[in-house]
């Protein structure tokens, strides 16, 4: 029950962060975007001291632990996977560009409109 509250005190400091944002319509830019950084900062710190708050900082943890277990490509190896990639795209552009101008060609003498 208490981490059902918190989280609808995280809530409603999100939500208060925002109206802030709307109430201090007149007031420059800045200060509106510290409202709702400051409500969002807020909620995230009530949010982190429920159970769920915590299971998630522990994900969170884990999933920056497996991110460097994971061996990137190379230079080299991105250039040369952008470059097939973009080959393909093109390779299916004009494929799909022939079959559009050959579908829309037969129509055309189907109807009695080609030439």
């Amino acid at each position: 029950m208490v981490d059902k509250l918190k989280l609808a005190v995280a809530a409603l400091l999100g939500v208060a962060g925002i109206a802030a944002y709307y109430y201090f319509s007149e007031s420059m830019l800045i200060v509106r975007v510290l409202c709702v950084v400051a409500g969002v900062l807020a909620a995230a710190g009530v949010a982190w001291t429920s159970a769920p708050g915590k299971v998630f900082y522990a994900f969170a943890q884990d999933s920056v632990t497996e991110t460097k277990k994971v061996v990137w490509p190379t230079r080299k190896e991105t250039v040369q996977t952008t470059g097939i990639v973009m080959a393909f795209v093109v390779v299916m552009a004009v494929f799909l560009w022939i079959v559009d101008g050959s579908l829309v060609w037969l129509v055309r003498v189907m109807m009695g409109r080609g030439e």
